[in-house]
């Protein structure tokens, strides 16, 4: 594993990044619970407000949880930069974004106007305590990494997609929708997938496979242009969405090229390798490569059957894609936390990255999420197989959340204990 350009002294307290971490498969088992008591016909709806719960209980509550917690770490320690009072910013979005999002599910499915009010302001403000420190954060960054380039432009994305969903929502919340509420919730899907998350695992990409996998490097032609050149088609894709819709599906051809050609980038990078040892993280990419290319080219030529079966693209994007990278980097990034922190600590004699997790429960959390996907997109076209998905996804998301809480029940365990060396004169937490 290569360390060269982490940052030690400006790391965040271990709690701010794992309260983000330990929460998100917990959402995801919810959501999992949702679907397998859901009608199937009504899931087949994006705009049926059961579908509209149950994907962001999938994408706030795992996914917006899972990247919040990553750039909570990967900042300081990759950028170099503190986030202003991390501690508390971090407890406060997270208690906002919990309480607004359980507010959010359940106002939806039962239409409560009441709950999405709560869920309006509580979203709204708990999303954005914490993105604007972290982009203040990054305007003070003197060397500027084509990682933080991209963590950059994705924060961007990402303030733009909660400003588009506090409007969404507050339809919801008043019971009075605007003529250009299908458009703007379009524009916050494409946006929140790709300009969020896509560019965000792509950033983060240039900077963990050659550490966590000893892969090659990206060429400066991928980390210099790939997410400019994206970030162009995503605004075309909104500006042709507004006045000329009939060709915006050029634009979606243009997004769908470089992410493809990003998916194809890291299956080569996976291959070539220095230390081929394969582990379930390793599958995870793999996977995600695979549904992207799938879901690309499903998303590009279900446009030209009035986007018909939508929602089968959202499972192979959001869920192949997304999903699969996710947990991959759940199961290096805690271990890695718990190791950072003990380390930094004076603890020596602690379990490696590899020994914290137990190898065979990974796999078995791999095969059952995997086949959930492929139950879903069946489900899709023969509505018996949906509540067997969805058993078997939550059983998946609890190996998951067992997996990550073992790592750091040994943090736990081990800071009870004396450290081999005392680092207080050499370390400073954040505050």
């Amino acid at each position: 594993m290569e360390l060269t350009g982490l940052n030690a002294d400006q790391a965040p307290p271990i709690s701010a990044p794992l309260r983000f971490f330990l929460t998100a498969p917990l959402f995801a088992i919810f959501a999992g619970f949702l679907i397998f008591i859901s009608d199937a016909s009504v899931l087949t709806s994006r705009f049926a407000p059961e579908s509209i719960a149950i994907a962001h209980a999938l994408t706030i509550g795992f996914l917006g949880f899972v990247m919040l917690g990553a750039m909570t770490q990967m900042l300081p320690v990759l950028a170099g930069v503190k986030i202003y009072k991390v501690k508390f910013i971090t407890t406060f979005a997270h208690t906002l974004l919990v309480v607004g999002l359980i507010s959010m599910v359940f106002g939806l499915y039962f239409s409560k106007q009441t709950l999405n009010s709560l869920a309006l302001i509580s979203l709204s403000i708990g999303f954005l305590s914490i993105l604007f420190p972290m982009l203040f954060a990054l305007r003070k960054v003197e060397n500027r990494s084509p990682s933080v380039k991209a963590i950059t432009v994705s924060l961007s994305f990402a303030i733009a997609v909660v400003l588009m969903g506090a409007d969404l929502l507050s339809a919801y919340a008043t019971g009075s929708f605007s003529d250009y509420h299908s458009i703007i919730a379009n524009v916050h899907s494409v946006w929140g997938v790709f300009g969020f998350a896509g560019v965000l695992i792509i950033g983060v990409a240039f900077q963990v496979l050659p550490m966590f996998y000893v892969a090659p490097r990206f060429k400066q032609f991928c980390k210099r242009k790939v997410v400019i050149l994206i970030s162009v088609g995503l605004i075309l894709w909104l500006v042709f969405n507004l006045f000329v819709p009939q060709i915006a599906y050029l634009a979606k051809i243009w997004v769908a090229l470089f992410f493809w050609a990003f998916a194809t980038t890291v299956w080569l990078k996976l291959n070539n390798r220095r230390r081929p040892i394969s582990d379930v993280t390793v599958w995870y990419w793999r996977a995600s490569t695979i549904f992207m290319t799938l879901g690309l080219f499903s998303w590009v030529f279900n446009s030209m059957i009035n986007d018909q079966h939508i929602v089968v693209v959202s499972i192979v994007i959001g869920g192949g894609f997304i999903l699969s990278i996710m947990m991959g980097m759940l199961y290096k990034i805690v271990p890695f936390l718990v190791w950072f922190h003990l380390n930094a600590k004076g603890y020596m004699n602690i379990p490696t990255m590899n020994e914290m997790i137990d190898k065979r429960s990974a796999k078995i959390q791999f095969v059952f999420f995997i086949l959930s996907l492929i139950g879903f997109t069946l489900s899709y076209f023969e509505p018996s197989f949906l509540e067997y998905s969805a058993f078997l996804f939550i059983i998946s998301m609890t190996i998951l959340e067992y997996n990550i809480i073992n790592p750091v029940l040994i943090y736990l365990r081990t800071i009870k204990t004396k450290p081999d060396f005392d680092m207080s004169a050499f370390t400073m937490e954040s505050k």
